[in-house]
């Protein structure tokens, strides 16, 4: 292990015995208090060291024995120290790329605020390269979604769409003027490579090599007709859903902006869940949606430039938090803001009973009580407890605020 401060960190002392590390309360930590000697030895943690001269430095300072591994140790726990040279294999291959290792920089620093073992932030982003996600629809969210994606790392980002650029596909970051007449999805695609810090890696499901398409990662659903957006219909995503894809819906309706929900098959609402609410709700949903559903003549539909963005990035950003193990908040909840306040506001999107996924029937069977094999006689009982099999939040660890640790 090389032990380095996490550079995302700004340091500042707040006192000559105390140094805080961050500047928001998401991510401060106060430490102390701390002696000269202690204070010199945070300066030695820069990467170019490991252990054992760590331990040698620290006997010079006249540090007491085994007060380096202590500090070590509680600095790690505190999660202020990465390891420069940590992460496995996949981590050192992608070191090893020191053009694609400065494009991903940031992204780098922003994953060790929320990966507390060292080394675990570049593991993370080199796992991302292996992952192959989805996205269906290239207008001015899917393409942006798209290349947002490529750029932050992820291997293969496959997009699929129908026709040709028109004027009003085209939006920074996304679908350039120089695509208008190209076929939509090929233009995306090329979008998506030229935002791309590497070469995806070489898999044996690539095209011409015979061998089955092994699925992929994650799903994101950004149709470009507003209906679409509004209410998703439920057979769009039948596939998804019996393959147990995850899958995430995004877009803009009008002057909303929508982003969810993240479903997750088997264990949060789908867009039956939704469709079926809705119609709980109000006794004319059925025959709206009939009539916004029928094939009427060319229009161009309302898409806010700032308001398609902010739904791509946030979708993006969604997408990534559940990419790299955590739980993003748009499962089972559908996200929506309306402009021009771009308040954003979450609307839960729960299993439906009448729904037939499974997340709906896992909650009809837990509603269920249980029978003793004794007196014959239904009881409540506590649940039986199983490995969960959602994805840990990344950031559930730490509480906001400051934190003061003494070392």
């Amino acid at each position: 292990m090389h032990p380095v401060m996490k550079p995302a960190l700004r340091r500042g002392w707040r006192d000559r015995d105390t140094v805080q590390f961050g500047m928001t309360p998401a991510h401060a930590l106060t430490l102390g208090p701390l002696d000269s000697a202690t204070r010199g030895f945070l300066d030695l943690l820069n990467g170019t060291r490991g252990l054992p001269l760590l331990r040698e430095e620290g006997r010079r300072m006249d540090l007491p024995a085994g007060r380096v591994d202590t500090l070590l140790e509680r600095l790690t726990r505190a999660g202020l120290v990465d390891d420069a040279r940590g992460g496995g294999p996949a981590a050192g291959a992608l070191r090893a790329k020191e053009h694609v290792l400065r494009r991903l920089r940031p992204d780098l620093a922003a994953l060790s605020l929320t990966t507390a073992e060292p080394g675990g932030a570049l593991a993370r982003l080199a796992a991302r390269r292996a992952l192959r996600v989805q996205v269906r629809g290239a207008g001015r969210v899917g393409a942006v979604l798209a290349s947002v994606l490529s750029g932050a790392g992820v291997g293969e980002v496959d997009v699929r769409d129908v026709g040709r650029v028109e004027p009003w596909d085209v939006a920074p970051g996304g679908l350039g003027a120089e695509s208008l007449g190209e076929r939509r999805e090929a233009a995306a695609r090329s979008a998506v490579r030229r935002a791309a810090p590497d070469r995806p890696p070489r898999h044996a499901h690539s095209p011409g090599s015979g061998a089955q398409d092994a699925g992929h990662c994650l799903v994101i659903l950004t149709p470009r007709d507003d209906v679409a957006v509004h209410a998703p219909d439920p057979a769009d995503a039948e596939q998804l859903m019996a393959s147990g894809t995850p899958h995430l819906y995004a877009g803009v309706v009008e002057g909303t902006g929508v982003v969810g929900p993240f479903v997750l098959p088997g264990e949060s609402g789908c867009a039956g869940c939704l469709h079926l609410d809705r119609m709980d709700r109000d006794p004319d949903w059925a025959r709206l949606i009939a009539q916004w559903r029928c094939p009427r003549a060319r229009r161009v539909g309302a898409c806010d430039l700032t308001l398609a963005t902010a739904v791509a990035g946030l979708a993006a950003a969604h997408a990534l938090a559940f990419l790299d193990g955590g739980s993003p908040s748009s499962a089972g909840t559908r996200w929506e803001a309306s402009v021009p306040g771009l308040d954003w506001r979450a609307l839960p999107v729960r299993p439906h009973p009448a729904c037939g996924c499974a997340a709906a029937r896992r909650d009809a069977d837990r509603a269920k009580p249980e029978h003793s094999a004794t007196d014959g006689e239904p009881r409540e009982t506590m649940a039986v407890q199983r490995p969960s099999t959602e994805r840990r939040n990344a950031g559930a660890a730490r509480p906001t605020g400051t934190w003061r640790a003494h070392v």
